[in-house]
């Protein structure tokens, strides 16, 4: 489980590292204005439906539909249920992606208020149709990457979305080089979201070698309709983070530049989220599937256990390091071009309060699971759609005295609403099962992470240059030998704490790999 952990993570580190390429770039061309506005309006309308459905949504309900047809009926059975799955998703997204297509400035509107009555909607409708192609092609793609992971093959999903940010940075690079207008370089890379699609699809029909998924046909039957109706909602619950950013993003676009900033700075909670999100909706819903219909307590009390260790132990200290470092992270990766050092500032103090929700959202990414591995997508869903409701309250009081820090904070109380609410309907229905090993490490963990939150923060208010104008390189080698020592101190203080060693990690990759 470690190793397969370990491949999903790398995958969307990667992916994740040039994500921020990719955005620093869009910093650079688009700034933090109207047309930035308009354009992350669109893409993040975009980018929630495609998490929703390649980023291990799916695995929710496709994973434990397809383990259950192949151990019941056979190889060839399971093949014909991928089948009629993967033709019926793709044309069903191929129809709702005409609709939208009409029905787009309706749909910017309602996602973006704000923008009503000004030329942002106009320019964020554009946008959003020029990408929507790309939604087309992410239906036979998600299909396909979750059978497999049902099979327990990780590398290929987890490297494949690089392709997306690997797309749309060479034509940004294109751009840099080849100036454009604001307005005509967002369309241009709207324009390429679904190239990128088109990419990703191709290297999954390329490499797919034997035939799980055939024969390929539309059916509405009983069968699927089961499986729809357990889809859709375990999908919208696993996107729940991106959820609680749009409904952010509804109250930030009648504020100037609000979006922008929340985005950017989502963006670098999205980094470490993603690592441990993904890799827990692809890995751990598997493993607990297994165990739960074997009906093997300690398997499913292991899975569940190292699963949120490594959860907590990856999210905890990042949580504590976007806090100490904001600032600093997101002036030199952002401040560049049009984007300026006061969206610099606006984005920082944003990204602090976003911090404070991820914890929150690991919860969520750990607990989930429980409830997908026994078909269970509806309570996982209710609790989002709770904390979405909550969020949008919270952010409408709070952005009237405090602007988009305001909306932050209400994201981080929505995340934090959604966890409580899954924490209290494990308990009460299955309850959520940990080993002694788990009880013993997770306090350690705590205080390492803590330990190594107060030296960081020790650490910035003895480098000035951090928080000055110091030259660019001068602060990437300063930031990056802070977080290195952080990482460093991070692991000291595990080792001394006996949570964990190298050579027992490696021997724990050796075993799972076995």
């Amino acid at each position: 489980m470690i190793r397969s952990f370990l491949t999903v993570s790398s995958g969307t580190l990667a992916s994740r590292l040039l994500g921020f390429v990719r955005d620093s770039v869009l910093a650079a061309l688009l700034g933090a204005g109207a047309v930035a506005d308009a354009f992350l309006a669109a893409f993040q309308l975009v980018n929630v439906i495609r998490r929703l459905l390649t980023e291990g949504g799916l695995n929710a309900a496709l994973v434990p539909a397809w383990l259950r047809v192949r151990k019941t009926d056979g190889a060839v059975a399971a093949a014909a249920f991928a089948g009629r799955v993967l033709g019926t998703v793709t044309v069903a997204l191929i129809v709702a992606t005409a609709l939208l297509a009409f029905a787009m400035p309706l749909v910017i509107a309602l996602l973006a208020p704000g923008f009503s009555g000004r030329e942002t909607l106009a320019l964020a409708a554009s946008n959003a149709r020029l990408m929507l192609p790309y939604l087309a092609f992410a239906g036979p793609v998600t299909v396909m990457m979750a059978l497999l992971n049902a099979q327990g093959r990780f590398a290929l999903t987890a490297f494949s979305p690089l392709l997306f940010n690997i797309a749309l940075i060479s034509v940004m690079a294109a751009l840099m080089m080849f100036p454009q207008d604001a307005a005509r370089a967002a369309q241009i890379i709207a324009a390429t979201v679904g190239v990128a699609g088109l990419l990703q699809l191709s290297v999954l029909v390329l490499r797919r070698g034997e035939s799980i998924a055939t024969p390929l046909r539309i059916s509405f039957d009983k069968e699927i309709r089961g499986f729809l109706g357990k889809a859709v909602p375990g999908m919208m619950a696993s996107s729940a983070p991106q959820l609680l950013m749009v409904a952010g993003a509804i109250i930030a676009s009648s504020s100037p530049s609000a979006v922008s900033w929340l985005y950017f700075a989502g963006r670098l909670v999205e980094l470490p989220l993603g690592i441990v999100g993904v890799a827990m909706g692809t890995v751990l819903i598997p493993e607990l599937t297994r165990a739960v219909r074997a009906e093997d307590h300690a398997g499913v009390a292991h899975a569940e256990s190292r699963g949120l260790e490594l959860a907590v132990g990856l999210a905890l200290p990042a949580t504590l390091g976007l806090m100490v470092l904001a600032a600093p992270i997101v002036r030199l990766l952002f401040e560049h071009g049009a984007f300026t050092a006061d969206d610099t500032a606006a984005t920082a103090r944003a990204l602090m309060w976003l911090a404070l929700a991820m914890p929150a959202h690991v919860l969520v990414k750990a607990l989930s699971p429980a409830f997908f591995a026994r078909e269970d997508t509806m309570t996982p869903l209710v609790s989002s759609l709770k904390g979405v409701v909550l969020a949008i309250a919270a952010a409408f009081l709070l952005s009237r005295w405090y602007g988009a820090e305001g909306i932050a904070v209400a994201i981080a109380f929505g995340a934090w609403s959604m966890a409580f609410s899954l924490i209290r309907r494990s308990a009460a229905t299955f309850g959520f099962s940990i080993d002694p090993k788990a009880k013993r490490r997770l306090p350690r963990i705590v205080l390492s992470a803590l330990a190594m939150g107060a030296l960081l923060w020790l650490a910035t208010r003895s480098l000035p240059a951090l928080a000055s104008d110091a030259h660019g390189l001068v602060q990437a080698i300063l930031l990056l030998a802070v977080i290195s020592a952080g990482i460093a101190i991070y692991g000291l203080f595990l080792r001394l704490f006996g949570v964990a060693g190298w050579r027992e990690a490696v021997n724990a990759i050796r075993r799972s790999g076995a």
